[in-house]
């Protein structure tokens, strides 16, 4: 028996007791209790140490204090994948540090309801909160209540990587590893239940999606993340690239990756392993071969020690993994950014993407399912309002993703050029890449017209999406046959307009592929050759121009004066003689005669197509130069003949 009269229990060593806490008998049951610990001092406990290279981004870091410096105030960084919104909150951290060390900084990876359960139980620890050992604890119970609670001082938690709403409700954490009760069920609550009101905290979140993180802030709380700037993503890539890499080309290389830290990153690591057999200019030369080895140089996971172990250093695993829970969640949606990751990146029309031919066949064709759940081929009695609301939820999607971006006009939007490229590797690794390629040709190919002059507004809106079409064509044969005619099409217009260089490469493709498909003596081949033609002489090579004139005029040549003749009276009773279209028939019908042996005809009609050139475009017009060198060459041959 004790001194005091309590019974000390036999034949159970207990080990050694601590100062600061230990396990004691209850002085009537005998039961064992545990002692109260010694409270802990405030502490700043983040999984990331403190980024060397860190480079601040202007105001951002001043305005993340700021808001957090408001008595229960809760912010949100939003941005997709890779654009160092983590960086950031790691940083604000450790400056919280040390600006405030009486404040506690806690994180919280927040990705799913488990990762949610291990933070919160973190926090337990690091707090030395009684009861937290306890199997039958709430273990988000009890941290709520120690931070709402105000003697426990100023605090600041952050929640990283919250990043869909699935998880938002959780289960008590005491019943998550055997057979949930019906009772059990009845407790799931919303994560938000567990963030407390304190005057004492602050809460940061960070997100990929507006959509979750508008689960736990204010809209007007939430600070968009963009890229780097020019000067800040040089700054980061020089840091991490080191003083014995030679800096050629980096401000070409922060372009080339968009201004993304993930990117930057990861394409410094990748030189910095490599040197000094690899270089910046090196890498880019690489990186500018294909889209292969662009995909090639952005899968290299490498260079990166600041992020959750759960989340890639490729930036293109990085976001595939979203494309996938797009997929899952909402397939319209990720119909739509495939069909979208083909087109020039910035000013994709809102017509070519929402029309029936466009995203609305294709969710027929791949069975996709609507947001209701039902299989679409069912659907077909759906109303024009009921199509136009999916579209709609279908960019919200793509935009809570920072996926896509509304531009000032609000009916077309822009795209990261790799996030595009992210989403083709993607949908390579789907076995779907020629489909929505295919769709893509098909949407733009009924959609861009003639290059008549009241069609120019048109073409000259479609006309960047036609030249991306340019480095992506189909396997399909009839597909095939339809990229020539787009590219036929855009060649027109670009002669018209007197850009020599894309006339010629849209032409110069458009032939090559019509003679594969259809020979040489199809009228459709020699229609490209004729442009061609066209735009060898606006480039001022003429000799090539005649010859592939003559090509098409031996196949066709009286056919192709009295269509000429034809189609120029037309055009001159409907538009009038100063019409524009009047000059590209009137240089077909000149180079007809030209051919023909008819060099006065020839002549004299080229020198009036060159006086109204003039006259409508402009004398220093390239087309009106074209003519003028053009009539000069066929005078100065005249007069040889005739000496």
């Amino acid at each position: 028996m004790a001194r005091n009269g309590t019974a000390t229990p036999t034949g159970t060593n207990f080990g050694p007791i601590s100062s600061n806490s230990g396990i004691v008998a209850d002085n009537l049951s005998g039961n064992i209790i545990e002692r109260p610990e010694t409270p802990p001092s405030p502490s700043c406990v983040v999984p990331f140490c403190r980024d060397p290279d860190f480079v601040d981004r202007g105001t951002l870091l001043d305005q993340i204090h700021e808001k957090c410096s408001t008595p229960a105030s809760r912010i949100a960084l939003v941005g997709f994948g890779g654009v160092g919104k983590s960086q950031l909150a790691i940083e604000h951290c450790y400056r919280t540090a040390d600006r405030s060390p009486e404040t506690w900084v806690f994180w919280v990876h927040a990705s799913n309801e488990a990762r949610v359960e291990q933070g919160y139980r973190a926090i337990a620890d690091q707090v030395k909160l009684a009861g937290r050992e306890d199997p039958r604890a709430d273990i988000f119970e009890l941290v709520y209540n120690w931070l709402r609670s105000e003697k426990n001082g100023k605090w600041l938690l952050v929640l990283d990587n919250v990043d869909d709403g699935v998880f938002l409700s959780l289960q008590a954490s005491n019943s998550h590893k055997t057979q949930a009760s019906s009772r059990d069920r009845a407790r799931q609550r919303h994560l938000s239940s567990y963030l407390p009101q304190s005057k004492n905290g602050a809460i940061l979140v960070t997100s990929w999606t507006r959509k979750a993180a508008r689960e736990l802030v204010e809209d007007t709380d939430i600070i968009t993340i963009e890229p780097m700037n020019d000067i800040g993503a040089q700054a980061l890539l020089r840091k991490k690239l080191g003083e014995e890499i030679d800096n050629d080309g980096i401000a070409e290389l922060a372009t080339a990756l968009e201004f993304i830290p993930l990117a930057l990153v990861q394409a410094a690591a990748y030189i910095r392993q490599r040197a000094p057999r690899c270089s910046i200019r090196q890498y880019l030369d690489q990186f500018y071969k294909s889209d292969r080895k662009k995909t090639s140089l952005l899968d290299y996971e490498g260079g990166h020690l600041r992020r959750d172990y759960e989340a890639k250093n490729s930036i293109l695993l990085t976001w595939q993994i979203s494309f996938d829970f797009i997929l899952y969640t909402r397939r319209s949606a990720a119909n739509l950014l495939s069909l979208m990751s083909f087109f020039d990146r910035q000013g994709i029309p809102e017509a070519l993407i929402c029309t029936q031919s466009g995203t609305g066949n294709r969710h027929r064709d791949v069975g996709a399912c609507n947001v209701d759940g039902e299989n679409s081929n069912s659907d077909d009695s759906r109303s024009e309002a009921s199509i136009d609301d999916r579209f709609e939820e279908d960019i919200l999607t793509l935009r809570n993703y920072s996926f896509i971006a509304l531009t000032t006009d609000a009916i077309t939007f822009d795209m990261h050029r790799l996030v595009q490229l992210a989403t083709r590797k993607w949908l390579e690794g789907q076995g779907q890449l020629e489909t929505w390629k295919q769709q893509y040709i098909n949407n733009l190919c009924i959609e861009f017209p003639t290059g008549g002059y009241k069609n120019w507004a048109k073409c000259q809106a479609l006309f960047p999406h036609v030249k991306s079409a340019l480095s992506q064509p189909p396997k399909s044969e009839e597909c095939l046959r339809q990229w020539a005619l787009l590219l036929y099409r855009a060649a027109s217009y670009a002669w018209q307009k007197g850009s020599l260089s894309d006339a010629e490469k849209l032409s110069m493709r458009s032939m090559e592929v019509r003679k594969k498909l259809l020979g040489r003596e199809h009228e459709d081949t020699l229609s490209s050759m004729g442009m061609v033609g066209l735009a060898t002489s606006l480039a001022g090579r003429w000799k090539e121009a005649e010859e592939l004139f003559v090509q098409v005029m031996e196949t066709s040549s009286r056919e192709a004066e009295e269509l000429e003749v034809q189609v120029m009276e037309t055009r001159k009773r409907v538009l009038g003689e100063e019409h524009p279209d009047m000059l590209t028939s009137m240089n077909n019908l000149a180079f007809t005669f030209q051919v023909q042996g008819r060099k006065d005809d020839a002549i004299l009609l080229m020198r009036q197509c060159s006086q109204l050139g003039k006259q409508i475009l402009g004398p220093q017009h390239p087309y009106v130069i074209s003519s003028v060198a053009t009539l000069n060459q066929w005078c100065q041959g005249s007069t040889s003949d005739e000496s």
